[in-house]
């Protein structure tokens, strides 16, 4: 079926079915600021548990009724310090119920929070602390703090809050966070804030990955914008429990727990060192989550499969196989795939759906209640994915045990989601619909020329969501707004005519080989991915004449893998990661995959690959939504690129 002529611009207005799926969703168009939801939410949802932390240093739960009383109170001590409406207050911590009734409590004042984890690079906080001009500062706990303020910095602040444990001797200013309580508790201030809902709420900064952060003020408006139209996504129930492990003030994990709590469901805070018990205790019906996570999961049942009885392990394969397969044609069927099919084809597709479906429906009531079991709790509806592009086998594996994973995107400055997939939609590879309200165009990177549906180009959007501009920063917001409100994503992408959009990858990750191709390394990445002896991969090849691959292995698997393909690479204290003949022989298994993608180019072949050290947090390679940082793992990784060309 051919795509229709004309440029690829949605201005997406809710369709007949986003409109059915909001219809019982509550009205929140009265609301001046976020800052207004907990009274209401309070009053409809009293004694529900709202949010719950059972680690770290002040294991607590707060009822709905107990969150809207200590924000509160909360609000009250923050005016006692002196905070004021427009004031900016630095909040430096991590996940947790105090976390929320600190945002909460200053965006009661009329004030605004800079957020940041307490773990970020020191440097990192202490430009955010003097960039935002703050006037207080909330910090997780004493660890960082006479670093974080030596040498004169925060000379400007008024005061600094500790939400867990007691003050350095002898450093006047200094609160505990049940002083601030205390303060409060004599007038609490129960009234939300009076103003504009343009007003900023709060201040987050873009990560650095390339020069010095930027300032995101996003409006109360901006954010409001997310908690109605979100719901297009999901329909939870009060009560509904939700696990929480990205960083609470990360835009995406906040809008989506806004919404979450707007709905009455029930927030239990986790962290990755505590998520698998957690979804055996928590046994969520929703999580949001980032692609790395997913992977992960479907890594830790892709280890399990291995170490089973060989007979256990084929029957699961097998299972696998016709349960994806299923799925494949199913979607076919009904027309959720990226190239729109013509009738011919679906019906073919229905029919191999019919003659696979006796499998998949015996594998879905033998093998899959288990594995959710095991895998995530056993409860999860819904499923949430954004920060990044989810791999097709990790949303095919998802798929096929009966998971719905949904997928989101947008950036900090679309505060953030600006799409979405529908669950009566759920194109896979796609990042869904536009948001109710929401425009997307695609244009020519260059001239900035429109381009027709089904062409890729750089990713424009525009909606109540998006930013206004950065801080401080009218040279910066000048290059990625224009005139008319289009702001660049920086996302190059294709729209099909339902509105659905695909990426393709960033434009400033595109690599130019030194024949002038341009390649996107994400979707190779994701090929290389689906790998069982691979963790994590990136592609290298700048002003190249080939690419190359930095691989991080799955050990066991790759030893496992190298015993009968290359024996010669294992010695007496294990696997020679530098051994020649391994290298080749992963080179052309990687090779081999990339040769069967739909679409492969030549020219996207490796010219050698490298085994080196995992991508982590601690080692600065990840962010803290665990996107990879390209040019950190490019300089950490030197010797092994230059290793890649010198043997090629």
């Amino acid at each position: 079926m051919a795509m229709p002529k004309g440029e690829a611009l949605v201005r997406w207005s809710a369709d007949a079915d986003d409109r059915r799926f909001l219809a019982d969703h509550p009205d929140w168009s009265a609301l001046q600021g976020i800052d207004g939801l907990w009274p209401v939410l309070a009053g409809r949802h009293g004694a529900i548990t709202a949010l719950e932390a059972s680690h770290g240093p002040a294991p607590e739960r707060l009822s709905y009724e107990a969150l809207a009383e200590r924000i509160a109170v909360a609000a009250a001590g923050f005016r006692s310090l002196g905070v004021e409406a427009g004031d900016v207050v630095a909040l430096f911590a991590e996940n947790g119920p105090r976390w929320l009734a600190a945002d909460q409590g200053l965006m009661r004042l009329g004030a605004v929070d800079a957020v940041r984890g307490a773990t970020a690079p020191l440097e990192e906080l202490r430009f955010l602390l003097d960039d935002s001009r703050a006037v207080g500062l909330v910090l997780e706990d004493p660890t960082r703090l006479a670093e974080l303020l030596a040498d004169g910095a925060g000379a400007g602040l008024r005061f600094v809050l500790l939400l867990h444990g007691e003050p350095p001797a002898g450093v006047s200013g200094v609160h505990r966070w049940e002083d601030l309580l205390a303060r409060g508790a004599a007038a609490p201030l129960r009234q939300p804030f009076e103003g504009d809902p343009a007003r900023t709420a709060t201040l987050l900064y873009t990560s650095g990955t390339t020069g010095r952060p930027k300032g995101v003020p996003l409006s109360h408006a901006n954010l409001l914008h997310q908690v109605r139209e979100l719901g297009v996504a999901v329909n939870p129930q009060p009560g509904d429990r939700v696990l929480s492990v990205l960083p609470i003030w990360h835009a995406y994990e906040r809008s989506a727990g806004y919404l979450l709590l707007s709905r009455g469901c029930s927030q239990h805070y986790t962290s990755l060192r505590h998520l698998r018990a957690d979804l055996q205790r928590v046994r969520p019906q929703y999580m949001i989550s980032v692609p790395r996570l997913w992977e992960a999961l479907h890594g830790g049942f892709c280890t399990a499969l291995e170490g089973m009885p060989p007979l256990r392990r084929r029957l699961l394969q097998t299972a696998l196989a016709i349960g994806g397969g299923h799925a494949r044609q199913r979607r076919r069927w009904r027309d959720l795939v990226e190239r729109p099919l013509a009738l011919p084809e679906r019906l073919g597709a229905l029919a191999a759906a019919m003659v696979t479906a006796p499998g998949a429906w015996l594998a879905a009531r033998l093998f899959w209640p288990k594995v959710r079991d095991q895998l995530c709790g056993g409860s999860l509806r819904t499923a949430i994915s954004g920060g990044g592009a989810l791999p097709l086998h990790v949303d095919l594996f998802f798929e096929t045990i009966g998971i719905e994973l949904l997928v989101g995107y947008g950036l900090t400055e679309t505060s953030p989601v600006l799409c979405c997939r529908r669950l009566w939609a759920n194109r896979r590879g796609s990042a869904g619909r536009p948001l109710p309200g929401t425009d997307l165009r695609i244009v020519d990177p260059e001239s900035r020329r429109p381009l027709g549906w089904g062409e890729r180009g750089l990713v424009l959007a525009r909606g109540p969501q998006v930013m206004a501009g950065y801080l401080g920063r009218p040279d910066a917001t000048a290059a990625v707004l224009d005139a008319d409100g289009w702001f660049d994503t920086g996302d190059l992408g294709h729209l099909l005519p339902d509105g659905s959009l695909f990426l393709t990858g960033r434009a400033k990750d595109t690599i130019v080989l030194s024949s002038g191709e341009n390649i996107e390394p994400g979707p190779l990445e994701d090929v290389l991915a689906a790998s069982p002896l691979l963790e994590q991969i990136l592609l290298v090849g700048q002003d190249r004449r080939q690419l190359g691959a930095l691989l991080v292995p799955r050990l066991e698997a790759l030893e496992a893998w190298a015993r009968d393909q290359v024996p010669s690479a294992l010695g007496p204290d294990g696997l020679r990661r530098d051994d020649p003949a391994l290298l080749k022989a992963l080179r052309s298994d990687c090779n081999r995959q990339l040769a069967a993608r739909p679409g492969s180019r030549p020219d996207e072949r490796l010219a050698g690959v490298a085994l080196v050290e995992p991508f982590t947090i601690e080692n600065g390679l990840l962010t803290q939504t665990l996107k990879q940082r390209r040019d950190r793992i490019a300089t950490r990784d030197a010797a092994a690129i230059e290793a890649i060309y010198a043997e090629g």
